[in-house]
């Protein structure tokens, strides 16, 4: 592993954990954490695999556009937020460190983690007001994110 791969990793790890962290805490995603995320998958590939810049590119823009949609689609059908806007940006974010191909696969993740984690809150009997407080996401995005990186690097070493 070269020094420039090194310190994204160190960077992502250190940028996705405070945002787990943060999100469970508080329930937000500041953006004095998703944008140094973001802008640090843009230079890693634009230093590393220039050849890939479009992906990493096209990666935000489709992390940030599919997560706008959710938003929006959810706020005029129902009249109020379903998500924050900081999972629109933590997306972004993961779509440029990821890139485009990568996103179904961490979204389908996510939200599998968290269904699977609401269904485990339903059945060690929480109340019903416990399960419909809002749910931060960005902590099953993180852990897809995690997964992913864990994922290519085995399969790189094989």
């Amino acid at each position: 592993m070269d020094l420039c791969t090194l310190l994204f990793a160190l960077l992502y790890l250190y940028f996705s954990a405070l945002l787990c962290w943060h999100d469970i805490r508080s329930g937000l995603l500041p953006d004095r954490f998703t944008c140094p995320l973001l802008w640090s998958g843009i230079l890693y590939h634009l230093h590393h695999s220039p050849s890939l810049i479009a992906d990493t590119l096209w990666g935000a823009i489709a992390g940030y556009g599919s997560m706008s949609l959710f938003y929006w689609g959810y706020r005029v059908l129902r009249q109020r937020e379903g998500l924050g806007y900081g999972d629109v940006k933590y997306l972004a974010a993961l779509g440029a460190c990821h890139g485009w191909q990568q996103l179904p696969l961490l979204l389908i993740a996510a939200s599998v983690m968290a269904c699977v984690f609401v269904a485990a809150k339903a059945l060690w009997n929480q109340t019903i007001a416990d399960i419909k407080n809002p749910l931060p996401f960005g902590p099953f995005m993180g852990a897809a994110g995690f997964i992913q990186i864990g994922v290519s690097t085995v399969s790189l070493r094989l």
